[in-house]
């Protein structure tokens, strides 16, 4: 049987042997008959051991991180980069935001460690580098929780918070081109789509993928010639197609599609707005998609960027045999507006399939 101890220090040692490698993490149930698992950056615990691992790491947090002053805070970082060994310290929040990700006291010292860290040598040092290395570990550790099979991490707010703050400092600290902006981007997207993937209705991923954006496009604005509207088109576009990739493939996610009529509102060209309406209008009748997201997007999107005609004229005509067309969607849209477009749908499918017949 695991003892309290032993599931801190394995903890300690998974965490300690980690790097920059992001970790899949998932609850175990004890009928396995082991405590821990772990397969090459696949990392499996019971829910016992990590309580157990828990409350070992929060009686040493309070017995010995919260008192840290600044100065402390510094003399341990520098004693970290001379030895090879890492105090054991340094994991005790990690472990603490595995168990409980809205602890913010721990998130908040984990804030305090990093500040102390950038405060150590400000302005261009050879320390530079291993800021920049500390801030990207925070990240890969954040991205370990947040794309893991967890029950609450995927969602977590202190989380994402924390995440969009490390971002930032990151960026602060580091010379960016245009190139390593889109980089970003799609890589920051790529780990929200994940933990959308893994939580359905994920408003708290998609919220940080809108402030996220936000700071690229003021980021951009800065490093380049370039005004800020040109940037949030740019950007803008540069998510559509994966957005609505992924929308697609989640048809019922309703999040999803609200944070793609976001990005859908900054490219500005109508173009865009006809081709991306037309793709998911397509998707629909192809495969006699009935949900309320995707029609409650296309309703929004055909209001919002004043689509109607080409919704009605080039994708959704209602069939010659329906006796007054006009009237019949009036009223439909006076009930429900996304489900006159899903009744102009169906009515599609019925004349499709008498014609067939």
């Amino acid at each position: 049987m695991t003892s309290p101890v032993d599931a801190f220090e394995q903890l300690v040692d998974l965490f300690d042997h980690r790097g920059d490698q992001v970790l899949e993490i998932e609850i175990i149930p004890p009928s396995l008959g082991s405590s821990f698992l772990k397969d090459g950056c696949a990392m499996g615990i019971s829910k016992k051991a990590l309580i157990q691992a828990y409350m070992v790491a929060r009686r040493v947090f309070f017995e010995t991180c919260t008192s840290m002053s600044s100065n402390e805070l510094v003399a341990d970082l520098l004693r970290e980069q001379s030895s090879s060994v890492a105090n054991k310290e340094k994991f005790v929040t990690e472990i603490m935001l595995l168990f409980d990700c809205e602890h913010l006291t721990a998130a908040n010292w984990r804030k305090c460690r990093i500040l102390a860290a950038l405060a150590q040598h400000e302005g261009p040092s050879n320390q530079t580098s291993q800021q920049t290395r500390m801030l990207k570990t925070e990240l890969t550790l954040l991205q370990s929780y947040q794309c893991s099979p967890l029950p609450r991490h995927t969602k977590s707010p202190t989380l994402w918070s924390h995440r969009l703050w490390t971002l930032e400092h990151l960026i602060n600290l580091v010379e960016l081109s245009v190139d390593t902006l889109l980089d970003l981007q799609r890589h920051e997207l790529e780990v929200v789509l994940r933990a959308a993937e893994l939580h359905p209705r994920n408003y708290y991923a998609f919220t940080y993928a809108r402030h996220l954006r936000s700071l690229l496009v003021r980021t951009a604005a800065t490093i380049t010639t370039e005004s800020i509207s040109c940037w949030e088109l740019r950007l803008a576009k540069a998510l559509l197609s994966p957005v609505l990739d992924w929308c697609l493939a989640h048809p019922r996610d309703i999040s999803g599609w609200s944070f793609g009529l976001h990005v859908l509102g900054h490219c500005e060209d109508r173009q865009s707005h006809e081709e991306a309406v037309k793709r998911v209008l397509q998707f629909a009748l192809d495969v006699g998609w009935e949900g309320e997201s995707l029609w409650t997007f296309v309703d929004q999107a055909v209001r919002r960027f004043d689509l109607e005609d080409t919704v009605v004229n080039e994708c959704l005509p209602l069939p010659r045999t329906l006796e007054r067309p006009g009237a019949v969607a009036e009223d439909q849209t006076a009930q429900a507006s996304w489900r006159a477009w899903l009744s102009r749908a169906q009515a599609n499918w019925a004349a499709c399939k008498a014609d067939r017949s």
